[in-house]
Order: structure tokens, then C-alpha cells, then sequence
């Protein structure tokens, strides 16, 4: 069981409270945690990565045991701690500003 936590807007968008749980087929991928959260929510559809190429939305950020992972590869492996389900696989919107 993978720990997925969601920034505020998108918990309000699917309902939800605090961190979601989902399972996926094979070893955790940020595509395949994505694919069961988007299965589970689908008006999340397009709101973490666009739904024609499926590439991060650009101010959403991916972390997992303290790592960036918003810009290693979607099939990569997640870090065991992820897969054992010890440490969420956080979605963080992204501040900008000047």
C-alpha cells in the first residue's frame, strides 16, 4: 500500500481528507502511483500531469523521502521506504514569485 499525499486544492477537488492510500500493479512507479490515484479519483484527471502526454504539471513537485523526484524519469523505481509504505509519495504545489 502506497501513502499518497495531495496538496489542499487537489483533496477539495477529490473529497478527501488527509493522505490517500493506494496499490499498484508491480514495483511503485511515479506513473504507476499516479495511474491508481487518477483510477481511484478520476476528477483528478489532468490536474497532476496533463492528460494527453501525461508530463508533470509544471507547478506540482514530486518528494519522497526527503528527494526531489519531479524530474527523474516516470517509470523509475520508487525508494523502498515508498514501496514498504514507511514514507508518503508527496505531491507539493510550487510557489513562484518574483
Amino acid at each position: 500500500m502506497i501513502h499518497v499525499v495531495l496538496p489542499e486544492p487537489l483533496r477539495v477537488l477529490a473529497r478527501i481528507r488527509g493522505e490517500i492510500r493506494v496499490t499498484t500493479a508491480g514495483p511503485p512507479t511515479q506513473r504507476s502511483v499516479l495511474d491508481a490515484v487518477e483510477a481511484r479519483y478520476p476528477m483528478l484527471k489532468g490536474t497532476i500531469r496533463d492528460a494527453a502526454t501525461l508530463r508533470r504539471r509544471a507547478y506540482l513537485r514530486f518528494y519522497a523521502c526527503e528527494q526531489d523526484l519531479s524530474f527523474e524519469p516516470p517509470d523509475a523505481p520508487l525508494p523502498d521506504a515508498v514501496a514498504k509504505g514507511a514514507e508518503p509519495f508527496q505531491v507539493v504545489g510550487a510557489i513562484a514569485g518574483g
